[in-house]
């Protein structure tokens, strides 16, 4: 049977329960036949902006960033993956505070939707799906997939 451990450092309470299900309704929707893991860190501006200068040569907030440890394909794990024993790590996902916040406040949502909103957006990253290489509809159309599962759709 397939699970998904999630690691959540900082944040709120009421937020962290949402990330976590929100990041283990990403992971599930693929029925990967292997268990998993991903840490999650939540931060400020200022920390986020220097990851962000020192991996991604940006010098500016983001709101999410997506470190991966291995190689899927929208969706589609390796051979590799698929035979190991144990958990995969799939990798990080920083979250800066600040910008769910501003972003939540943006749309008329709770913090903590934004929050799952971000860590499902990260956790597609994370699984192959990349908004800037392939089209950027359909990692949407999964992104709204997962957040129906959750009853999270945007009002």
């Amino acid at each position: 049977m397939s699970e998904l451990r999630v690691r959540i450092e900082g944040g709120e309470f009421a937020a962290r329960i949402l990330m976590k299900k929100a990041a283990r309704a990403a992971f599930m929707r693929f029925h990967y036949p292997f268990s998993a893991r991903v840490d999650i860190r939540i931060t400020d501006d200022r920390e986020i902006r220097r990851i962000n200068r020192d991996f991604r040569q940006m010098n500016a907030p983001t709101d999410v960033l997506s470190f991966p440890m291995e190689q899927f394909k929208e969706g589609r794990a390796r051979a590799a993956i698929l035979r190991r024993k144990g958990p995969v790590f799939l990798g990080d996902i920083v979250i800066s505070a600040e910008r769910a916040g501003a972003q939540a406040g943006e749309y008329g949502h709770s913090e903590a939707r934004e929050f799952a909103y971000l860590t499902v957006h990260s956790m597609l990253h994370l699984l192959g799906y990349d908004h800037m290489q392939e089209d950027k509809a359909v990692m949407r159309q999964k992104e709204e997939e997962i957040m129906q599962m959750l009853e999270l759709e945007r009002e």
